[in-house]
């Protein structure tokens, strides 16, 4: 299986794109994992919130492909715990999914067809965080759960 992160622009702070690239090293020594960045031209922001996540939603619905399991990370998704995160990979897994599409939207999160494109919803806290802190947030935990899946020590639970 393939994991994908679908993100919409670049990392803008460099501590979050160290973290990150300290998690995408690691990550290689368990999966095919790739992060895809869409780009969206700087004139888009100066549109209303709407406009711009319309925009946002033909890019990524232009990257994704139909048999992809598309999983939208959203604050109104379900919340897992590391463990629980880990068995959802598992069975992910298990079901031979080829692709695996995590999709961290732009600042004003999704537009409805992505919601409706979507395969599984999920928060990563209660708490809100910027799309840019998710990113690093996300790979740590992809990372955990595959330590988890192979029992090593890095979680402690």
């Amino acid at each position: 299986m393939k994991y994908i992160l679908l993100q919409v622009d670049n990392t803008q702070e460099k501590y979050l794109e160290e973290g990150i690239s300290l998690y995408l090293k690691r990550l290689k020594n368990y999966s095919l994992f790739e992060v895809t960045t869409i780009n969206v031209p700087k004139n888009i922001r100066l549109r209303t919130f709407n406009e711009q996540k319309v925009y946002e939603a033909k890019l990524i619905n232009g990257f994704l492909q139909k048999e992809d399991y598309v999983v939208l990370l959203d604050e109104n998704g379900e919340g897992l715990t590391s463990i629980g995160f880990s068995e959802f990979i598992r069975k992910r897994q298990n079901a031979s999914t080829k692709r695996i599409v995590f999709v961290i939207g732009g600042p004003y999160g999704f537009d409805e067809v992505i919601y409706k494109r979507g395969d599984y919803k999920l928060s990563l806290s209660m708490m809100t965080f910027s799309h840019q802190m998710i990113r690093l947030f996300f790979v740590e935990q992809l990372y955990r759960a595959f330590t988890i899946l192979k029992g090593e020590k890095y979680h402690h639970s």
